[in-house]
């Protein structure tokens, strides 16, 4: 199968994909009554932003993300807080918005240096990944800090790495995490090693987690419909103001669309994955994208991070980017000692 043939494969496995997520949670919400909005709204981010990463990103292979890298910056920066009501903070911070952008942001900074030919632009370009990073630490997001250095140094091993080894292992990294919050609340893991982890989770996140499990227990394959989590769990009716949410993608897909909805969230991560592996950009770019990538969708695992559009539409935009066809080298007329013009090609 040739490059052109492959990117068509993955192009195509996108399309699909993100229809059926938009399909199943439409049907989902008209057995149940659920409102499909949010999802849709999801859907169509991801899918605007990885079509202007792919553009962008063939005509500006290092202004692009390193515009996007600042613009992610600002945006955290300017709105820490944009959910519409309380949320459940934990010692790890902010684990919505913020922590999401900021990791995005800083995936994104990374990628424009590994473009960047000019070693000072580079140097500058991972300067300014690091200091996102420090921003986290300053805007409060612990788990943005700590996403934003494991994308840096992720990013700096990237050129010792193969391409196909190093995705399956982001891959197993996100399967661990969402492993591990299932185990946490199916109270599948040792006393004093749950009573650990709750401490940093809080214990109230960890009920909402096991009200969504309830809900999915009760009907696991439609789930209770979309946008209805907050009526139905009696943590969010019960306790304190939140903002309604599971604070955790996996447990929400699981309670509103049943576990076909858990499949197509796990299938769009694996797309991505995929057209990375596929892509024509180097593998230093690939393995950068995936795991910033990986670190958000560990972020959505134990947060509201995929809560926002801003984030859905980041995620699409830096994996467009890091996915996008470089133009062709631009032809250069020569002239032979017979004075005949010829047209070639300045690379190989």
């Amino acid at each position: 199968m040739s490059a052109h043939d492959r990117r068509t494969v993955s192009d195509v496995t996108g399309v699909i994909v993100l229809g059926g997520c938009a399909t199943w949670s439409v049907i989902s919400a008209s057995v149940h009554g659920g409102r499909p909005e949010g999802v849709l709204l999801a859907v169509l981010a991801v899918a605007a932003g990885y079509a202007s990463g792919r553009m962008c990103g063939s005509y500006l292979p290092v202004a692009a993300p390193g515009a996007g890298a600042l613009a992610g910056l600002g945006l955290a920066i300017a709105a820490p807080n944009t959910a519409p009501g309380p949320q459940v903070i934990s010692p790890l911070g902010q684990t919505g918005s913020t922590a999401a952008l900021l990791t995005l942001s800083a995936g994104a900074a990374c990628c424009a240096a590994w473009a960047a030919r000019p070693p000072a632009m580079r140097l500058g370009l991972r300067l300014l990944a690091a200091g996102i990073g420090v921003a986290s630490a300053f805007l409060g997001s612990t788990a943005g800090c700590i996403a934003c250095a494991g994308v840096l140094l992720c990013s700096l091993a990237a050129d010792r790495m193969r391409r196909g080894p190093g995705l399956a292992g982001l891959a197993l990294a996100a399967g661990l995490v969402t492993g591990a919050t299932w185990a946490i609340a199916e109270n599948a893991l040792p006393d004093g090693l749950t009573s650990a982890l709750e401490g940093q989770l809080t214990q109230q996140r960890v009920q909402l987690w096991r009200d969504a499990l309830d809900m999915a227990h009760q009907e696991p394959g439609l789930g209770v419909g979309p946008g209805r989590f907050p009526e139905l769990s009696p943590t969010v009716t019960q306790s304190p103001p939140t903002d309604g949410k599971p604070y955790s993608a996996p447990f929400q897909q699981a309670a509103e669309q049943g576990l076909l909805g858990v499949v197509l969230l796990a299938a769009v991560f694996c797309w991505i994955l995929y057209a990375l592996w596929r892509t024509p950009r180097p593998t230093s770019v690939a393995l950068t994208a995936g795991a910033a990538l990986t670190a958000l969708a560990a972020i959505a695992a134990v947060g509201n991070a995929l809560s926002f559009p801003t984030v859905t539409a980041g995620a699409g935009l830096l994996a467009g980017l890091a996915t996008a066809r470089p133009l062709p080298e631009v032809p250069q007329s020569t002239v032979d000692e017979g004075g005949r013009t010829h047209s070639g090609r300045s690379g190989p």
